[in-house]
């Protein structure tokens, strides 16, 4: 797993918001809100991101609907644990990610930890 492109991670971004199945055409109104962007172009990419397994796609009259295959959060916590796992020294790598923490942070990993049961534990 690596990261998204910039367009891969805008897409992406919008999917995972609205919290519901979109056509290209949709994805791309929202886009030339911000900045110009061909429908082609997003269509390429979406279904490129549908053929690495990221997005879903149904047909929904002649058009595609996408939508992401996992949540945010659960993508998030695929790439730290990829992230996690390259590193030469995960214990170091992990103690310098926590003293980076903002307070709200560190509070938020305190209560994921404290709210894991002791058979979730490896």
């Amino acid at each position: 797993m690596r990261g998204f492109g910039q367009l891969e991670a805008e897409i992406m971004e919008r999917l995972w918001s609205w919290g519901r199945p979109a056509t290209v055409r949709e994805v791309v109104d929202d886009l030339n809100g911000v900045r110009p962007v061909a429908y082609t172009t997003v269509n390429t990419v979406a279904d490129i991101l549908y053929r690495k397994g990221y997005l879903h796609r149904s047909k929904q009259g002649r058009a595609w609907v996408y939508e992401p295959v996992r949540s945010h959060e659960a993508h998030t916590a695929d790439v730290m644990r990829e992230v996690l796992g390259g590193a030469t020294d995960p214990r170091a790598a992990l103690m310098l990610f926590v003293d980076g923490m903002d307070e709200g942070q560190a509070a938020a990993l305190r209560e994921a930890l404290a709210d894991r049961a002791p058979d979730d534990r490896p």
